[in-house]
C-alpha cells in the first residue's frame, strides 16, 4: 500500500540514501525490543514484561499487547508482533487503537490517533518525522529515518493507525532478492 505513498519519491530516496549512507545503526525499538534481536530473546523478554504486568496476549495468535497512555493523555491498546530473517527482527508492524474508541467520538478519530502516534514516537525517537504522500494525498505517512531504522506511520482503518519500524538494511536487501 504506502509504496505508491512516495510521490516526492526523489527527496524521500535522497534521504533515505543519506541515512544509509551515514552507516549509522539504530537498532532499538521499545521496551528493551531491538532490530536484530533473536526470536528467543524476543520472547524471552515478552515473558519477562508479561510477569511484571506490562504486556499481554493479543487478540489474535501473534500479538503482543501493551496499554499505554499517549502524549494526549489518551489511553491506547499497542499490538504488535515482528517479522523475523535469519530468525532476527527486521520488521515491527504495531498497531493503535484508542481505547473506547467510536466513530461518533471526534475526539478518538484516526487523524488524532496519527498525530498522537508520532508525538509518542518523537518521544521514543526524537524528532525529524516527514510527510509523505501520493499526488492526491488519499494516502499520508509520516517517516522518520535514521541511520538504518525507518520508521512509518499511517491510518490502516477508520479505528487503526499502523506504524513499521525496519531495519532498511535487511529489508533493502529482501527487496532485491524478490
Amino acid at each position: 500500500m504506502l509504496s505508491g505513498l512516495i510521490s516526492c519519491q526523489s527527496e524521500y530516496q535522497k534521504i533515505e540514501q543519506e541515512e544509509l549512507s551515514s552507516g549509522e545503526i539504530n537498532n532499538e525499538l521499545f521496551l528493551d525490543l531491538e532490530l536484530g534481536m533473536v526470536r528467543k530473546d524476543f520472547f524471552q523478554t515478552c515473558w519477562d514484561w508479561n510477569k511484571k504486568g506490562v504486556l499481554s496476549n493479543g487478540p489474535t495468535e501473534l500479538s503482543v499487547e501493551y496499554n499505554v497512555t499517549l502524549p494526549s493523555g489518551k489511553d491506547a491498546k499497542m499490538r504488535f508482533y515482528p517479522k523475523f530473517e535469519d530468525d532476527k527482527i527486521y520488521l515491527m508492524p504495531v498497531e493503535f487503537t484508542y481505547e473506547g474508541w467510536a466513530i461518533w467520538n471526534e475526539e478518538l478519530s484516526v487523524e488524532n490517533l496519527r498525530e498522537d502516534v508520532v508525538a509518542q514516537f518523537e518521544k521514543w525517537y526524537g524528532p525529524g518525522f516527514f510527510e509523505v504522500s501520493n499526488e492526491d494525498r488519499s494516502l499520508i505517512a509520516f517517516v522518520k529515518i535514521d541511520g538504518n531504522r525507518r520508521v512509518r506511520v499511517f491510518k490502516k482503518s477508520l479505528s487503526v493507525v499502523r506504524a513499521e519500524i525496519a531495519d532498511l538494511n535487511i529489508l533493502k536487501s529482501l527487496e532485491e532478492n524478490e
